[in-house]
């Protein structure tokens, strides 16, 4: 980035008085004539400005009124500290847009969360993943959540509305342990927003377990934070296509070799199976799954323990959506029974076995299931 680029990055307090002075061998001096011409000796301008002073506001004041030499080395003090401010600025501006340039999510260690996302100053906001990618620590959930963050953070990046006023970030558990003791984080993953100015507020940490972590719901989050609107492009999956064609190539051939004898098309058995495993799926929450992309469970990483079922009733993990399949499953298995036992001719001890099987199940896994519900919906009174 050019020392022009640099300085356009940062924003610039420029001292109107200076309009009026000439510069004579690199420095600058009062206008002739007892002109009100700034009269400091600050050497910091901008680049490619025929006359441009960084002072701040007090060196216009002192200027003005013709004040003593004391108020002058105050002017002189704040210039330098802008300049030295507005350089370092641009100097962290410029390495984050190297960075992004390499890799769309900059890695960050504790020297360098500290440098570039908590160190003022800053006119940037920094998106932050807190994460446990290392295959030791078992994260499952992080390795999906940082496939999303990715998606995300290219989207961002290639695209025409690029700026350097929003970077993608992550910090490995591994990598700065220091950062999570510092935030008093024990979960991963975690999405911080930290804003250019200020402190993160509740607002800044996004609640993954309500809302998930699929890109758009990221980027809906962030366009609430910071105004800034990203559209999610995702890579070709061709994955639903190639699964889609051997389906119809297998129905189409199965179809082929029984054109003779078509008569199984017209089994009511076959097709009430297949209506019954749409039924679980819906019933189960697998669409919720699809829309949101929860993750699969949920270890506690103080004792280890994993959760496989959520215990709120604005969520759900996709383990839970697994067991409630089968329960439902289960349950509807044992309603055929007892339908069977009723209906059927045969045997009459035969007929009682079926029942009391059937019966056992629906009694067994509805009050697993009701159970469930009670866990997720606090206060529900009933129980079987």
């Amino acid at each position: 980035m050019s020392a022009a680029g640099r300085w356009a990055a940062v924003p610039q307090v420029l001292c109107p008085l200076e309009a009026s002075g000439r510069r004579a061998g690199g420095k600058w001096r009062r206008a002739p004539g007892g002109g009100s011409g700034c009269g400091c000796r600050c050497r910091t301008r901008r680049p490619g400005a025929a006359s441009s002073c960084c002072c701040s506001s007090s060196c216009s004041s002192a200027a003005s009124s013709g004040e003593d030499r004391k108020r002058r080395r105050l002017c002189f003090y704040h210039s330098t500290l802008n300049a030295t401010s507005w350089n370092l600025l641009a100097e962290k501006v410029e390495q984050l847009m190297e960075w992004s340039s390499r890799r769309s999510v900059i890695r960050m260690n504790g020297d360098k969360f500290r440098r570039f996302v908590k160190a003022p100053p800053r006119n940037y906001s920094v998106i932050v993943m807190f994460t446990a990618l290392q295959p030791q620590r078992q994260c499952s959930v992080c390795r999906q959540a940082n496939e999303e963050y990715q998606v995300l953070a290219n989207s961002w990046r290639y695209s025409s509305a690029f700026s350097n006023k929003l970077f993608f970030t992550i910090v490995d558990y591994d990598e700065g342990a220091d950062v999570f003791q510092q935030l008093n984080m024990n979960s991963a993953p975690t999405f911080m927003h930290f804003p250019p100015k200020g402190k993160p507020k509740r607002a800044d940490t996004f609640d993954l377990q309500r809302i998930g972590f699929a890109a758009e719901q990221l980027a809906k989050w962030i366009a609430d934070r910071t105004d800034v609107h990203i559209r999610v492009f995702r890579p070709p999956n061709y994955s639903g296509t190639i699964a889609l064609a051997l389906l119809v190539s297998l129905v189409g051939g199965l179809l082929y070799l029984r054109r003779n004898n078509l008569e199984f098309i017209y089994n009511k058995t076959g097709w009430a199976m297949a209506a019954l495993c749409v039924v679980f799926a819906m019933t189960s929450g697998q669409m919720w799954n699809h829309i949101r992309g929860p993750p699969y469970a949920h270890k506690n990483p103080q004792n280890g323990q994993v959760s496989y079922i959520h215990g709120s009733s604005q969520a759900q993990f996709v383990a839970e959506s697994h067991i409630i399949l089968l329960l439902n499953a289960a349950i509807t298995m044992g309603m055929v029974l007892l339908n069977e036992a009723a209906t059927s001719k045969g045997d009459v001890g035969k007929r009682r076995i079926i029942c009391l099987v059937g019966l056992g199940l629906v009694v067994f896994f509805f009050s697993f299931l009701l159970s469930i519900f009670r866990s997720k919906y606090h206060g529900y009174p009933y129980s079987w």
